[in-house]
């Protein structure tokens, strides 16, 4: 996790013996806030004997892992929600890359509508205004952009999917109670936010998926890797089941390597590619199958699921 401009990790230990995180830690309060709320995973029923980390969950891996989270490190996740009800959601979606909801709440720093979102960290940071450091906001400057991006590369770096987490305290004079939120029609703010900080876990590939790779390359088959992660996290698991092999280098390993700018390097020089759904959306149908003919391995990431079908 990334928060108050460090990087700590989450004690996942059942009988948090851990001391990575201060509890009581105001930033780490609202971020753990945020994720229990901006969240749909739910326990299912009657396991209340079964340990954390064993107990079965509706809803997705990722936020089944923050639910487990954020009841380890609190508890009674589940009565937290329910004292704080939830009036309007957007949903995630994979075009817009972020989940908003909105919640009833009487905490002492919110004393009415708490707007919280969570998605892809640099659609985050883009609608953030501000960042809450050691409980203070502060304003979001070129020096904390810096330090969330060396963050997010530490993160991503490991493999790791990596979530952004922003709040916005809705005033009571705009946002009176009973106000007639909608998710559709949205008349509530989405710019302007506060960022809380990142979270990331592990999602690893099945065991399986490396020795299927060696296979197809056996056979005569190219393995493209297609995938709605960030590049850095795509490069990491592409790496760690080897569709970029050991010694293959990007244009930007090149770069750094070289100590160069990256436009610098010729593109032909690099084996492995890594492409930014961004990117193709841009490029002609010559421009991709150059990719496709220069270089040996690819992963397209931070794809739509349009681009995946193409």
């Amino acid at each position: 996790m990334w928060f108050d401009n460090k990087i700590v990790e989450a004690d996942t230990t059942e009988d948090q013996s851990g001391t990575s995180v201060d509890k009581n830690d105001k930033s780490w309060i609202v971020l753990k806030r945020i994720a229990a709320l901006c969240n749909r995973a739910e326990f299912k029923s009657a396991q209340e004997n079964v340990p954390i980390l064993k107990r079965e969950v509706n809803g997705d891996a990722s936020e089944a892992a923050l639910l487990k989270c954020c009841e380890l490190s609190e508890g009674k996740v589940m009565e937290y929600r329910s004292q704080r009800k939830k009036v309007c959601e957007i949903p995630f979606n994979s075009t817009n890359k972020y989940q908003v909801s909105i919640h009833e709440c009487d905490d002492p720093d919110v004393p009415g509508y708490l707007m919280v979102m969570k998605g892809a960290p640099e659609r985050i940071l883009d609608r953030c205004s501000t960042i809450l450091i050691n409980g203070e906001e502060k304003k979001l400057d070129n020096e904390m952009k810096d330090a969330f991006n060396q963050a997010y590369m530490e993160l991503g770096g490991l493999g790791e999917r990596v979530l952004g987490f922003c709040d916005f305290n809705l005033s009571k004079d705009q946002f009176p109670s009973g106000f007639p939120f909608d998710g559709e029609e949205v008349n509530f703010p989405l710019e302007g936010l506060r960022f809380v900080g990142l979270m990331s876990m592990i999602d690893p590939p099945r065991a399986a998926v490396p020795d299927a790779v060696t296979k197809c390359r056996s056979a005569g088959i190219k393995v493209i890797m297609v995938t709605g992660d960030h590049p850095i996290t795509a490069k990491a698991i592409a790496k760690s089941v080897g569709i970029i092999s050991e010694g293959n280098e990007t244009v930007d390993d090149i770069a750094s390597r070289l100590n160069i700018p990256v436009t610098e390097v010729n593109p032909r020089d690099a084996r492995a590619a890594v492409v930014h759904g961004g990117e193709i959306k841009e490029m002609s149908e010559s421009q991709i199958d150059e990719i496709l003919i220069n270089h040996t391995e690819i992963v397209f990431a931070r794809t739509s699921p349009q681009q995946k079908l193409i």
